[in-house]
């Protein structure tokens, strides 16, 4: 089990307090260099006590310039001495440190990205000029079986910001790519629980779009949790059968949809009809003996489900010899 890094959060010190004693140390230097030369053979004056000072004061004022530190808005330091954390700072600014902290930059900003998606690093020529920014490319839906067995293709938009930046810089070793690969591993983790269509109710990738996000979202924080990462939300962004069962799986659905449809057509049929005979026995329009009522209800049936308009036949009478 690894251990947790607690952030300590410290305000440094004004740079401009840093930056103008470094530059008094490299300035007195020349001054002491002077007095050091007028008092160069006089008996009463210690000239030797000023070599020491005219050997480290330019020296100290040089490496106090390494201390200077600048902080943008939504940006961290993190600052470590010899492989020590001494701890963070988040307030934007411009400020000085020990000269021999590491000062590691973390971005507080929010950051998304789209599952499937590969990152292209920075790229520099030998003079040091960015010759490639860094840049992630478009996200591929990722291809997994569901509950079922049906192989879908899925992918997720995830939204996520740093809160705990001893955690990004200690606990992981890359905390972007960590996020990319443990949401990647969440998101097909959920969709092979979960059918991608369900008839009876039951919580489905493409019918519960709010409930399969929040779960999402709950398994990617799950995983995330021991790298100071907060997703703030995790949406499905495409969802479709893959291609070779695409063409059936659609045939399917449209068998289901007209099944449905038939049944609530002879469910109102039916009622229609119950309600015809109830109307005719309690106004007392018409007598129906048992087979007339069968008549009745079968052409009633025939007009309301047909999914073509009916033909009247009109009964003119019997024929006369």
């Amino acid at each position: 089990m690894s251990t947790r890094f607690q952030e300590k959060v410290i305000r440094p010190v004004s740079g401009w307090l840093g930056l103008g004693f470094s530059l008094a140390l490299m300035v007195v230097a020349p001054l002491l260099a002077l007095m050091l030369a007028s008092a160069i053979g006089s008996s009463d004056f210690p000239a030797l006590i000023l070599i020491p000072g005219v050997a480290l004061c330019p020296m100290a004022g040089f490496i106090g310039l390494f201390g200077c530190v600048a902080i943008g808005p939504n940006q961290a330091r993190v600052f470590t001495l010899f492989g020590e954390y001494r701890g963070s700072s988040r307030e934007s600014g411009f400020y000085w440190v020990n000269p021999f902290y590491s000062k590691r930059l973390i971005s507080l900003r929010v950051h998304n990205f789209e599952t499937g998606s590969s990152r292209t690093p920075e790229v520099r020529d030998a003079a040091g000029k960015v010759t490639q920014e860094k840049g992630r490319s478009h996200g591929r839906p990722s291809k997994v079986n569901d509950r079922n067995g049906n192989p879908v293709e899925i992918s997720a938009v995830v939204v996520w910001r740093v809160t705990n930046t001893a955690e990004a810089s200690f606990q992981v070793e890359d905390y972007e790519d960590f996020v990319a690969v443990q949401s990647e591993a969440a998101l097909r983790s959920l969709a092979s629980r979960y059918p991608y269509d369900s008839a009876d109710g039951d919580l489905s990738l493409r019918g519960s779009t709010d409930e399969i996000c929040g779960q999402l979202q709950r398994d990617i924080q799950e995983r995330l949790d021991q790298a100071g990462v907060e997703i703030l939300e995790a949406r499905i962004s495409y969802l479709a059968y893959a291609p070779e069962i695409a063409a059936a799986m659609l045939q399917r659905q449209q068998a289901s949809a007209v099944v449905a449809a038939r049944a609530q057509i002879v469910e109102g049929a039916v009622g229609m009809v119950r309600m015809a005979l109830e109307h005719l026995k309690q106004d007392n329009i018409v007598e129906l003996n048992g087979e007339q009522k069968a008549a009745m209800v079968s052409n009633l049936l025939v007009v309301l489900c047909s999914d073509r308009h009916a033909q009247p036949v009109v009964n003119a009478g019997s024929p006369q010899a």
